[in-house]
């Protein structure tokens, strides 16, 4: 479920340090490594002195403790959540509770979506939206509104180095998976689209290494998404018309645990592809509804 990024540098870390990987920016990595989170989720301190922390990561006390030990003397004046899954937001609240600053993100995570890991408690202090500005000391951050991995993903741009925390949205190692209900692929082909409007020289994602190319591998995940579409034009006219007996074509190469969510992916795509009159279906569209070309 992964586009080949041969021209991304590797993540360098051991968990529990604070590793500055440029003069505004610190990261600390959390020890969740798994199949989805590469290996662990990277937490963003910005600024020296008076700083904001990006995606706190899970609730993990060893993490919370290593995010505490590089803030030592230091102010956090802002929590900001790039979205609401359980290894990005969790761990706001206890940051919050020994900081007092205030946690920022476009809202809760969406009603009715039901995901395991979604974090159904995180209700920002702040709600922001596409084009707000929020500013530190010696740091200016803009709010780019990316949905489609969730639909309060928010990604936030530091203007002082031309740098995008792009949060799930835009990862180092793989493309996002985006799930219905509360992912929506036509939102997040829009999303890839307005960034290649920007300006933006590098992406530090939440998982992975940054990205010091960023537009070509937003043009690679287009491209990437663009090739899963036809895949699932060719599988309909195989003769395979559920999602349950594409998946096994179209993932073959991939391990079979992750074959549930990629049928999710699938589902998204085909989503997308009946609001488009480009496939059709007699009821609902769900992940288990039998699937035609027009």
């Amino acid at each position: 479920m992964s586009v080949e990024i041969p021209y991304v540098r590797d993540i360098e870390f051991n968990y529990g340090d604070s590793v500055e990987v440029s003069p505004l920016i610190r990261r600390v990595v959390a020890e969740n490594p798994s199949a989805f989170t590469y290996k662990g989720t990277g937490t963003y301190i910005i600024g020296h002195g008076r700083v904001a922390v990006i995606d706190p990561g899970p609730l993990n006390d060893a993490h919370v403790e290593a995010l505490m030990r590089a803030l030592e003397g230091e102010t956090v004046t802002h929590i900001l959540i790039t979205h609401t899954h359980t290894d990005h937001s969790p761990a706001a609240a206890p940051l919050k509770a020994l900081t007092g600053a205030r946690t920022y993100g476009y809202g809760p995570h969406g009603a009715g979506s039901g995901e395991e890991d979604g974090d159904m408690d995180f209700v920002p202090d702040v709600e922001i939206r596409h084009g707000d500005i929020i500013e530190g000391d010696g740091w200016t951050i803009e709010c780019v509104h990316t949905p489609g991995h969730t639909s309060n993903h928010i990604c936030f741009a530091l203007k002082e180095e031309k740098a995008l925390f792009s949060g799930d949205h835009v990862m180092g190692w793989s493309t996002s998976i985006v799930s219905p209900p509360d992912g929506d692929m036509s939102a997040y082909m829009d999303s890839l689209a307005l960034l290649l409007t920007r300006d933006d020289e590098v992406y530090w994602p939440t998982h992975g290494p940054a990205i010091h190319d960023p537009k070509r591998l937003v043009r690679a995940f287009i491209a990437h998404r663009e090739e899963r579409e036809q895949q699932i034009i060719e599988q309909l006219k195989a003769g395979h018309h559920r999602i349950a007996e594409m998946v096994p074509v179209m993932y073959a190469a991939v391990d079979k645990r992750l074959h549930p969510a990629a049928a999710r992916s699938v589902f998204a795509h085909m989503t997308r592809l009946v609001a488009q009159g480009r496939v059709v279906t007699d009821g609902e569209v769900t992940l288990g509804a039998e699937y035609r070309l027009p």
